[in-house]
């Protein structure tokens, strides 16, 4: 794969990157380049995280090396949204959700945010950057991450510690969503600051929630999101309840789900119709399958059926570990429970 097809494949399914120049300079100037996906183990891991790791699959087959940062020590700076004496549990469960529902060339490296955060340099860098920003800068950088309904001073060190993780990590690149933009942004103006190059930045869209436009996914309310271990029976009412209009594209979580988990992993879908209705049909990319359904050419009840299946199939070891440690998943709580 040469650099422009490795370049290709890098922006394939993303949203924006800062800055393109810079990463192709990247591809062309270095031979060994890594990137790495934050995730605080907070809530249950449900469909809102496929989509970032759907591109560190398409990363992989680049030839960009890969690290997991679970960021435990974030996910409790986050209001608590993970209790400090739970952040290791939750963030070994995500390991486990992570590794086992994704069909991985090579498996990630996955690193423990404490692993490196309490280091003194690290503290040290954080601190100085503390003194460079000020609390409206840093209140701006968290403002789509962190809740932020009373802001806490933990939420205003978030963004400056996942600055720091790019340097604590050794990588040449960030990946997470839109809604990352401006700590990326605050990263990319603060490192320079205290001595360290900026890296690239690579933001993925947002999963629309199953019941459509203008309702939230949200841990409660399980209709609106799929979890990588739930039942094939959930899998299935799920996805068939899903908003998936005829025709429709935009916002269409289906659509969706074959564009940022099935095609990144699986590679190809089969939608299986009876031969009055043209027989079975076998898309190899996306843009193939989104040309065919805006046509109309593919009915919802023949590309829902297809999704689910593929689904149950992509994430048949997680359910079957989740399956088998249940007591494990009570112990976070029931909102984890499939």
């Amino acid at each position: 794969m040469n650099v422009q097809e490795r370049f290709k494949l890098i922006k394939q399914n993303t949203a924006e990157v800062l800055t393109d120049a810079e990463l192709l300079g990247l591809l062309k100037k270095k031979k060994k380049i890594s990137a790495y996906h934050g995730t605080a183990p907070t809530g249950p891991y449900h469909m809102a995280y496929f989509v970032p790791i759907g591109k560190m699959v398409e990363l992989e087959k680049a030839g960009i090396g890969i690290k997991i940062l679970l960021a435990n020590i974030h996910a409790a700076l986050d209001d608590l949204k993970t209790p400090w004496e739970q952040i290791d549990m939750r963030a070994q469960y995500y390991k486990k959700c992570i590794e086992l529902a994704f069909p991985w060339q090579k498996k990630p490296e996955f690193v423990l945010g404490s692993s490196f955060e309490f280091d003194e340099k690290y503290v040290l860098d954080v601190w100085k950057i503390a003194t460079l920003s000020t609390v409206k800068r840093a209140t701006r950088a968290a403002s789509e991450v962190t809740r932020m309904k009373n802001p806490k001073v933990s939420e205003l060190i978030y963004p400056i510690m996942q600055s720091m993780d790019e340097v604590g990590l050794d990588v040449d690149i960030q990946l997470g969503g839109t809604d990352q933009r401006h700590i990326f942004a605050f990263a990319r103006e603060y490192l320079p600051k205290i001595g360290y190059k900026s890296r690239v930045e690579i933001m993925t869209p947002l999963m629309a929630s199953l019941k459509g436009p203008g309702t939230k996914m949200s841990a409660s309310i399980p209709s609106s999101h799929i979890k990588v271990y739930d039942s094939e029976k959930q899998i299935k009412d799920k996805i068939n309840g899903a908003y998936c209009p005829e025709g429709e594209i935009k916002e269409n979580p289906v659509l969706q789900l074959c564009q940022y988990v099935i095609f990144p992993a699986v590679a190809k879908l089969k939608a299986e119709r009876p031969a009055k209705f043209g027989g079975d049909i076998v898309f190899k990319d996306y843009a193939e399958l989104e040309k065919a359904y805006a046509a109309k050419k593919l009915h919802p009840g023949d590309l829902k059926p297809a999704v689910a299946g593929l689904l149950i199939k992509t994430f048949e070891k997680a359910r079957a570990y989740f399956d088998k440690n249940k007591d494990f998943l009570k112990q976070m709580g029931p909102e984890f429970l499939p």
